[in-house]
């Protein structure tokens, strides 16, 4: 006859046995998890951005490009990654005004934002102080602010260059052209 207790350890050996492996599938399951997520944070991590500048006798001067490296000899183009730029192209009128009594207010250097007149300052009624603009086919790629405000008659869709006197103001005359607006 067998004895039952030596049969009941060996049922009890069996259980523990498979209770040890489900055990060790729940334990590396959990592991795999951590570790990925570790991995993908890490990876996240690990972007780096470096910025290269253009060469200089190329027409991109004083452009920047940004690379992303995802890893020791991988790169990635992207346009500014952090601060991206958009350019809303809009026809406008563009004039020119100079500091003189007639053409401002009883402030004639100061804007309508505060600030000092100066080189690359326009006005206009519809855009924001500190709006960065161009006017490619007139002036290429130089930036102007909109820093001052005109006659509620101009309207929107009218901007107002500043000159130093009122005979180059008066020579630029009206001109009919596009702005580019850069929005950051």
């Amino acid at each position: 006859m067998e004895d039952p207790l030596k049969k009941g350890d060996f049922i009890m050996k069996i259980y523990i046995e498979k209770e040890g492996s489900y055990l060790l599938f729940k334990r590396i399951v959990a592991l795999s998890f951590i570790s990925l997520f570790i991995t993908g944070f890490l990876g996240a991590a690990a972007f780096k951005i470096i910025e290269v500048k253009a060469d200089s006798s190329s027409e991109y001067d004083n452009n920047y490009y940004s690379l992303v490296s995802t890893g020791e000899n991988s790169l990635i183009g992207v346009s500014s990654p952090f601060n991206p730029t958009r350019i809303k192209k809009v026809k406008v009128i563009i004039t020119g005004y100079s500091s003189t009594s007639w053409q401002t207010d009883e402030t004639p250097f100061i804007t309508a934002s505060g600030k000092w007149v100066e080189d690359g300052v326009v006005a206009n009624n519809m855009l924001p102080f500190g709006t960065e603009i161009r006017i490619p086919e007139l002036y290429g790629d130089k930036i102007f602010v909109v820093e001052d405000r005109m006659a509620a008659k101009k309207g929107y869709y009218h901007v107002d260059v500043w000159f130093d006197n009122y005979y180059e103001a008066k020579d630029f005359g009206a001109k009919i052209t596009y702005i580019e607006i850069i929005e950051s």
